[in-house]
């Protein structure tokens, strides 16, 4: 007896990335699944999937962030936790291979021991999805590289820098520069003004000892007196590192600040901050949904949809990933 087999692609998401997985779907020509997702009265989460999954490649799409659902707010928590459910049912009911594709990673931060007696979250997430079942994992722009490392399987590190790229090509100016809001991100700064042709600054910030989401910006290495400045961080949370650098420019004469990041937080009080900054603009992309209340006139929201779309089409035709991206997404 021969048997020759056809691989299927089945792709869901979960309720708190339900639009984002729309666009994935939209961009690969297929069907979104459905997870039927339910919560009992006492808050535990439901799954059981409306379609067979037997023998399939399933890539289950959910960011790590709070979200709205019937019955009220969830919380990263629960988001995290969904997913996972949703993996443990994929692998009981037979699924060839399963892909978490996590736009935004829950927990990345917590990527070592900043002092004694600390967890290291990002390891413990990264063995929860091993646990359930998870094959691989897929995210954009994780906070730390060596995140990769954590999870016993491959891990395909995606970058919103071409979405970006193109976005801040468009604004047509020769007198750019690209600006690192701290000496961590210099490296992937200086590769975004690469890329824009731009000149490259860095801002010197210290944090106020025992004190969370506290930044002090000190001073700039580089000239922007009279130019347009972007500040490049993978991630915007209470605002403090991004509007401390941007009013230091405004300070040392820059033209204008704005901002581009692939992860809008957004916690309180960062709308706030960002509304009396210097900064004018904030291109951030949709890897965490944007409510209302954390949307205003400063920010700009640009999908990074097709490049996860093409990563998942890249795993399951099992192509190169990193080709998509020239090897950046690698460093």
């Amino acid at each position: 007896m021969q048997l020759v087999t056809h691989k299927k692609l089945y792709l869901v998401a979960g309720r708190a990335s339900i639009e984002m997985g729309q666009e994935i779907a939209h961009e690969l020509g297929v069907d979104l699944g459905h997870p039927n997702i339910a919560d009992f009265a006492n808050g535990e989460i439901h799954c059981k999937f409306g379609e067979s999954v037997r023998g399939t490649d399933v890539f289950i799409v959910q960011t790590h962030a709070s979200y709205e659902a019937e019955g009220g707010a969830r919380s990263l928590n629960d988001a995290l936790m969904e997913h996972l459910v949703m993996v443990d049912a994929a692998k009981r009911a037979s699924a060839k291979r399963i892909t978490a594709v996590i736009p935004f990673y829950g927990y990345a931060r917590q990527d070592r021991k900043a002092s004694g007696r600390e967890p290291i979250t990002a390891k413990l997430v990264a063995n929860l999805f091993k646990s359930a079942g998870a094959s691989r994992l897929v995210s954009v722009d994780l906070h730390s590289g060596q995140i990769q490392g954590f999870f016993d399987g491959p891990v395909d590190h995606l970058t919103a820098m071409p979405v970006l790229i193109d976005y801040l090509r468009e604004l047509g100016d020769e007198d750019l520069v690209v600006v690192s809001p701290d000496a961590g991100r210099v490296k992937v700064a200086e590769r975004y003004a690469n890329m824009l042709g731009a000149d490259l600054a860095i801002v010197h910030k210290r944090r106020l000892k025992g004190e969370k989401n506290q930044v002090e910006a000190k001073d700039v290495v580089g000239e922007v007196d009279g130019r347009r400045c972007v500040l490049i961080d993978d991630m915007i949370d209470t605002g403090g590192t991004i509007v401390a650098a941007a009013d230091l420019l405004a300070d040392k004469g820059a033209a204008e600040v704005w901002a581009a990041t692939t992860h809008g937080v957004f916690s309180d009080p960062a709308i706030d901050r960002i509304k009396n900054s210097a900064i004018k603009k904030v291109v951030v992309t949709n890897t965490l949904p944007l409510p209302p209340e954390k949307r205003c006139d400063k920010i700009e929201v640009i999908s990074v949809a097709p490049i996860i779309a093409r990563a998942i089409d890249a795993v399951f035709e099992d192509t190169s990933v990193s080709e998509i991206f020239g090897g950046n997404n690698l460093a």
